[in-house]
């Protein structure tokens, strides 16, 4: 996930350079969706997925 927020972040900064700065406004703002998306799983990822001590 955080692979494709990243490929969003960079085709708005591509896109923002060439002036369509509507296209660059849409992938800036899927890639912050897709980054809180990815920080919220990795959360959950680190707070469920702990592998509790042997007894």
């Amino acid at each position: 996930m955080l692979k494709w927020a990243i490929i969003f972040f960079v085709i708005a900064i591509i896109a923002a350079f060439f002036g369509f700065g509507g296209v660059a406004g849409v992938a800036a703002d899927a890639a912050k969706v897709l980054f809180f998306i990815f920080l919220i799983l990795f959360v959950l990822a680190l707070i469920f997925g702990r592998k509790r001590p042997p007894k």
